[in-house]
């Protein structure tokens, strides 16, 4: 059985996590605390021990505390110690974050301390660079191949024309190729390859080459022996060190990186692929982006999933390219990131028999939590998925936004 960092983990909120029982009576004032929870669960339409699908079914009494002391730390902690179920987790996760019941913790004490330390601390230099690398995607490459498509492409599909996953992504690869102009013989910079869907995608359909870079050793491992006989460079790199030669490529892909950045560090991501793209050459990133400016994540993501991420927003994002380059497009897609999860989510239950055998109980109910958790953010509107094209300078003619 494999014990991941993640699924080892176990800190409680309510500071109990040594108490076992699972009817553990509440503490005096305890029916307080429930009636506060079950109020706010209420206020969005989600009633305790009710009926319906997106309804939670507690079965433990120390979830109200976990919650209330907790906000979203102790409900996901909560859920992967078992106290709790629902039948929908997703339609669960829409409902809480489509009302105002999230402001109910919007001040609890782990997103207080998160937000201090980011503000005093870059959780994202190059020091702890290769942290999520390390624990999030070398978990296991036979996760990610059970659960994604069969490029591996792990960020969100494109599903205007395709009906299952496989078709989306290459579609999605495909719709980045046309809106750089990609040709044979470019020279292509790809920052965060993940394990080499796009890389190789471009250097077989459009005849480029690439050069790819990873802080995740089980990526570079994978993405390298797939890319054997094309003209495919694979780096385990942190994004700071990539200093070719000044204007080398001619196109800089990013795709699912930048989430990994964070704020202190936008102005320096750009600016290398500015270093790094020809006079007259073209990048595309990839984000997931939000309404407002922030300096953290959620707290439960932020532990159990994505360490040290962070979402920007459309001003922060202006803000990191100012006076570098000039905006040619800015496409908005991220009601299909919710089809890309409920796709994702239903691979990796089909995949569990044999997935069992390297991971245990609770990693499953973490990894369930996450992925229909980010499936209720999306579909709640709580966050988009952008894909924005960028120029060093004027492009030759006219640039024509591609869809």
């Amino acid at each position: 059985m494999r014990h991941t960092d993640q699924s080892s983990i176990h800190v409680s909120s309510a500071g109990d996590a040594g108490i076992s029982s699972s009817n553990h009576i509440l503490p005096l004032g305890g029916h307080i605390v429930e009636k506060a929870v079950s109020k706010t669960f209420g206020r969005a339409g989600v009633e305790i021990n009710g009926k319906r699908s997106s309804d939670v079914q507690v079965h433990d009494k120390r979830f109200f505390k976990r919650v209330a002391m907790g906000g979203s730390l102790g409900l996901g902690e909560a859920y992967m110690d078992g106290w709790w179920d629902c039948d929908r987790l997703d339609d669960f996760f829409t409902h809480i974050l489509s009302s105002d019941a999230p402001r109910a913790s919007d001040h609890k004490w782990p997103s207080l301390w998160q937000d201090f330390c980011a503000r005093v601390v870059n959780h994202q230099s190059q020091r702890r660079a290769f942290e999520v690398g390390e624990r999030h995607y070398d978990l296991g490459n036979d996760l990610y191949e059970a659960m994604l498509d069969k490029r591996m492409t792990y960020t969100c599909a494109y599903w205007k024309s395709a009906d299952c996953v496989d078709d989306a992504q290459e579609a999605k690869l495909d719709l980045v190729c046309r809106k750089i102009g990609l040709q044979p013989g470019d020279k292509v910079l790809d920052v965060g390859c993940g394990w080499g869907s796009f890389a190789r995608f471009a250097a077989e359909r459009y005849g480029a080459e690439v050069v790819g870079i990873t802080i995740s050793k089980e990526q570079a491992e994978l993405t390298s022996e797939r890319c054997k006989g094309l003209p495919v460079e694979i780096r385990l790199q942190d994004y700071r060190d990539c200093h070719d030669a000044a204007g080398k490529f001619d196109r800089v892909v990013s795709l699912g990186m930048m989430e990994h950045v964070g704020y202190r560090n936008y102005r320096t991501y750009m600016s290398m692929i500015y270093d790094n793209l020809r006079p007259n050459g073209l990048a595309l990133i990839q984000v997931i982006g939000t309404m407002k400016s922030a300096h953290t994540t959620d707290p439960w993501l932020d532990r159990y999933i994505f360490p040290n991420s962070m979402l920007p927003s459309v001003k922060q994002f202006g803000e990191a390219i100012d006076g570098l380059f000039m905006m040619q497009d800015w496409h908005s897609f991220g009601h299909y990131y919710d089809l890309t999860l409920m796709a994702w989510y239903s691979n990796f239950e089909k995949a569990w028999g044999r997935l069992s055998a390297s991971y245990d109980e609770r990693f499953r109910r973490m990894w369930r939590y996450y992925l229909l958790f980010c499936a209720g953010i999306f579909r709640s509107g709580k966050a988009q998925l952008w894909q924005v094209v960028m120029s060093k300078g004027r492009v030759p003619g006219v640039y024509e936004a591609v869809r």
